[in-house]
Formats: structure tokens, sequence, C-alpha cells
């Protein structure tokens, strides 16, 4: 049985409505698919729902280009056909690209959020998949940059804190160097302080006995010269005495009775000591 004519009038019933409106679309979109593929042809289709819900087709060059290339064309027709509103025309051209790129922009926004998903089909999904996985790939490299340059820039840093560890170290043994090779010329300057105090104090202890026995041997001849002293003064003294000269020059020497000395010219006693031993 053939099949009859549809009539192109709206469909009233609702539910008849809606299927041959997914029916149609369906093949639409599939039909742009098929002379995209067999034409090598850049196509792009936009159906609005009855409910305003978008669907959408484009080739690989992506929809934003397929538009800006519809909106040049249109543009430059619109400049062939009417010169006179040039500018009008040209700023209100501009105001509606302006006005779908940020549409656009926004649309992609939301995508990327993960916004407003509804209206993308399996093959616009992969394609956000695939671009934000590339995103990732973008934002974890630069990452790694990031890192590995921070790293490195942590080990220099590590490696002058360790010079300056070293120099410091070097230093501080250097200056503990100094303060034993001080310390040394201190308690050899002590020790030669030491030995000096200990040579003055033998001399002194030298010179003090010097002087005892210088004080001894004087107090013992002193004691030796006392004692013979008072030896002699036990012997009687013999005093002797020369008379006054005669006459004839004759001299005569006359003892006293009774004194057992012999005065010689007035002598001390001490000297006779010595003539008599």
């Amino acid at each position: 049985m053939g099949r009859g004519k549809v009539q192109l009038k709206r469909i009233e019933n609702k539910i008849n409505r809606q299927v041959t409106f997914s029916k149609r679309r369906n093949g639409l979109l599939k039909k742009a698919h098929e002379i995209s593929v067999l034409c090598d042809a850049e196509v792009a289709v936009v159906v609005f729902s009855p409910k305003g819900k978008l669907y959408e087709y484009a080739t690989d060059s992506s929809m934003d280009k397929i538009l800006e290339r519809y909106e040049r064309y249109s543009y430059a027709e619109k400049a062939l056909i009417s010169a006179e509103s040039e500018s009008e025309g040209n700023w209100c051209h501009e105001y509606r690209k302006l006005k779908a790129k940020i549409e656009t922009i926004q649309k992609c926004h939301k995508h990327l959020m993960g916004e407003d998903l509804d209206s993308l089909n399996l093959k616009e999904l992969q394609q956000l998949e695939q671009q934000l996985e590339s995103s990732l790939k973008h934002i974890r490299s630069r990452k790694s940059h990031l890192m590995m340059e921070s790293i490195s820039e942590l080990q220099k840093k590590e490696r002058s804190l360790q010079e300056e560890n070293k120099a410091l170290q070097k230093e501080l043994v250097e200056r503990q160097k100094a303060a034993s090779r001080q310390q040394q010329q201190q308690q050899q300057q002590q020790q030669v302080q030491w030995e000096q105090h200990a040579h003055t104090q033998a001399q002194a202890h030298a010179q003090a006995q010097a002087q005892t026995q210088a004080q001894a041997q004087t107090s013992s001849s002193s004691s030796s010269f006392m004692m013979r002293d008072h030896q002699q003064a036990r012997v009687p003294q013999q005093n002797i005495c020369y008379p006054p000269a005669t006459m004839g020059g004759e001299s005569s020497s006359v003892a006293a009775p009774g004194q057992g000395q012999i005065r010689i010219g007035g002598l001390p006693p001490w000297m006779l000591s010595h003539l008599n031993a």
C-alpha cells in the first residue's frame, strides 16, 4: 500500500506533533551529516523545538566558524544591495554579530561549567569531554612546569644555604683555632711569668740566705772578737813606760812594783794583746 501525501500544515494533535518533530528532526540532522560527508560540505543546522529547546548540528569546522562565514557572506550581499544604508546596516550587523558571539560564549561557558547539558547530543558531549581533557592536560603541564620551577628555586636556595653553612662552619673553626692559639699564648705567658716569679723568689731566697750567712759570719767574728777581749781582760796587764831621757842621753826602764803589765808609750790593751800573741 502506498504512502499517502502529507499536507503541509500545522498538526493540531500535540502528541502527533511531538512525534513528527522528533522524527523529522532526526532525519534532518541525518541528512545534514550525509551531505557533509558525501559532498565534503560545511553544514550547520539549528533547530528550536516548540518549547524553545535548541538542536544543532555542525561539521568538524565548528558552528562558530560557519556562522561567522555566513555573516561575512550575508554582510557582503547586504553591502551590494544597499550602499546607502551601509553604515546603519554595519552597526546593526555588528550588533547582531557581537550579540551572537556573547550568547555563544555564555553557552560554552555554561557547558564547560557542567550546566545546561540537556541540549547537547552524544557527539557534542564527546567533543566537550575532549576539550575538557585537553584543557586539563594544558593545566597539568603548566602546573608541572611551575612545580619544577619552584623545586629548582628551592634547590638553588638549599645550595646557597649549604654554602653559607659551610662558610660559617669554616669561620667558626678558624675562630676556635684563633681562640685556642690565644689561650696557648696566654698559658705560655703565664708560665713565663710564673717562671720569672719563681726565679725572682729563688734569687730573693738566695740573697736572704747570703745575708743570713753574712750576718752569721759577722756575728761569729764579733763573738770571737769579744771572747778574745774577754780572755785578754783576764791576763795581767803589762805597762811599759819610757821614762824621760837623762841628761846623758841614756834611757832606763823602771817597772813599778806590784804591776804585772808593761805599758809601752800608752798603747791600748787590744793592740798589746796582738803584740803578746
